[in-house]
């Protein structure tokens, strides 16, 4: 039992370190770095179990507990919090009237992509598990909220600019992760509200069906930004 903790142990670190790396230097892509993270996870999680096992036993504490151990706290400070959020990969402020991706379905990587919203399935996981998102309302004429949206959506890490026009007030960019490199697509629409203006915002992921709250984080940060 303890020999075969250790070999999971050792094991489980290895894929752990390795997914990330090389999804990150693009050996191998995001999703298959990122399965390979979490199966070094559920190695380490399980070497966790046999070394517990083990010292039940009366084998000691061995290197496949301390291993298992350490990484397994790691996985699982990363896949609790993913587990809380819905497992959907297209967020907006707007889930009747959501904004539309133009300059993003005209990329390479997203020829073939259906980029429309996917509708009343998404919008209802996405109230129960985002109920704080909601458009932003600001008190300046929509030219001048359009500027400091792009200033907002230039300020993001990791993000790149790919459509602006000012005459509908309309963004479109593509932001990517930082270990893993996902590619994220987001548009930023700046409607007239009165005598002031309402920001709404949609972000989706290109892989994967769920997106472990980064597109709702990004919607986040850019209307933190705003206000």
């Amino acid at each position: 039992m303890a020999r075969w903790a250790s070999s999971l142990a050792s094991a489980g670190a290895v894929l752990f370190i390795v997914g990330p790396l090389l999804a990150h230097f693009g050996t191998l892509p995001a999703l298959g770095g990122f399965f390979v993270f979490g199966i070094g996870g559920l190695f380490s999680l399980t070497a966790f179990v046999l070394g517990l096992i083990a010292v039940a036993r009366g084998a000691g504490v061995g290197r496949g507990l301390a291993i298992g151990a350490a990484v397994g706290i790691v996985f699982l400070l990363v896949a609790v919090p993913a587990g809380k959020v819905p497992r959907i990969n297209d967020i907006t402020t707007d889930t009747t009237n959501p904004p539309q991706f133009v300059g993003a379905a005209t990329l390479p990587d997203n020829h073939g992509r259906d980029m429309r919203y996917p509708g009343t399935t998404f919008a209802e996981q996405q109230h129960a598990g985002y109920p704080d998102l909601a458009p932003l309302r600001l008190g300046l004429p929509v030219d001048e909220a359009f500027k400091r949206v792009e200033a907002a959506a230039r300020s993001l890490p990791n993000t790149e600019i790919i459509r602006i026009d000012p005459s509908t007030h309309v963004l479109e960019g593509t932001a990517t992760t930082r270990v893993f490199r996902f590619h994220d697509d987001f548009v930023i629409e700046v409607r007239p509200d009165g005598a002031g203006s309402i920001v709404q915002m949609r972000s989706k992921s290109r892989d994967g069906k769920g997106d472990v709250g980064a597109n709702a984080a990004r919607i986040r940060a850019v209307f933190a930004k705003l206000s």
